[in-house]
């Protein structure tokens, strides 16, 4: 009968719970388990629905964003091997990296590019990055983890009014400023080879974060390879793996996906035509990264991110198809 149960759907779902469960405490802490259901946060004006709010394991700030981050030149990131992933930017002339390894612990960094707040954000549920400027009407803001999902991505909060932020759709979806949009900044996902080939004085997050964690490896080992998704999420698609990457674009409301399995059967870059706008796409397979470029050649920003992800935000997306 407990083996029946336990091999039973949802005897699978309450180990899989456990087993994350134990994964928090043995990362954050007992404390990571003692948070109350909305870990404080008030969801009475919601724009999204609350009972798919779910909640990730931890309290607010059970995982800490990084307030005041260090960098290092390339010469002295030798933490970081060339295939190891990095998110990174080129901000105000300034050429940035922000290493996975560090990010799947703090999921947020608070930064300035030459005096303009940016907030880089990494969930590593959903395999996205994005970056964002930190100027809510006329005001910096600073942002944290709130210990909430939705879709199984991270919700942020900012710490002034203490809304929260979806990341994929970049709204607030509650809190007094619910329905506000961050402007969505072009960074990159890719290898640290890569970036600093591109980009040979950029400087580097140093793993001196102020915190006790071990960033050689990595908390989320042979997830991505996985088929199965930790946390409910509304929408399936079953058309490729749930953890196949895709670029996503959102362009004037119109949404594609650029799946990495369509894209490395295409010749690169190459031109489509999304919202009535002709852009060129550039996909590396060697460095598994992609961007997307307007008729002017400026970058726009999107983001790479798990299949399932992009499709639990984007039930109608359209999909690049190399044939």
């Amino acid at each position: 009968m407990i083996l029946n149960t336990l091999t039973s759907p949802v005897g699978k779902r309450v180990l899989a719970y456990s087993a994350l469960a134990v994964l928090l405490v043995y990362l954050f802490g007992s404390r990571s388990l003692s948070a109350a259901y909305d870990n404080g946060f008030d969801m009475s004006r919601a724009s999204i629905p609350v009972e798919e709010i779910h909640h990730g394991g931890p309290p607010k700030d059970g995982i800490p964003a990084i307030d005041n981050p260090r960098f290092v030149s390339p010469g002295e990131a030798g933490f970081l091997a060339p295939e190891d992933r990095v998110m990174a930017m080129v901000r105000k002339g300034v050429a940035k990296a922000y290493p996975i390894k560090i990010l799947n612990y703090h999921e947020i960094v608070n930064d300035r590019f030459a005096g303009e707040a940016v907030v880089v954000s990494y969930c590593p549920l959903c395999g996205t990055g994005m970056a964002f400027s930190s100027e809510i009407d006329g005001r910096d803001a600073s942002f944290g983890v709130s210990g909430l999902l939705y879709n199984s991505d991270v919700l942020l909060y900012d710490r002034e009014t203490e809304s929260l932020w979806s990341q994929i759709t970049q709204k607030a979806v509650s809190g007094p400023l619910v329905g506000t949009e961050l402007k969505h900044l072009a960074a990159s996902h890719t290898t640290w080879r890569d970036w600093r080939e591109r980009h040979p004085d950029t400087l580097v997050l140093s793993t001196q974060t102020g915190y006790n964690r071990d960033y050689s490896r990595t908390p989320y080992a042979g997830y991505e390879d996985s088929g199965r998704i930790w946390f409910p999420v509304a929408n399936r698609d079953k058309r490729y793996h749930p953890k196949e990457l895709v670029i996503g674009l959102d362009l004037d409301g119109q949404v594609k996906a650029y799946p990495f399995a369509e894209l490395s059967q295409h010749d690169t870059p190459f031109a489509d035509r999304v919202a009535d706008r002709e852009i060129t796409i550039q996909f590396d397979p060697e460095n598994r990264t992609g961007r997307i470029f307007d008729a002017e050649g400026d970058e726009i920003p999107t983001v790479i991110a798990f299949w399932f992800a992009w499709a639990a935000f984007h039930p109608d997306t359209a999909v690049f198809e190399a044939s």
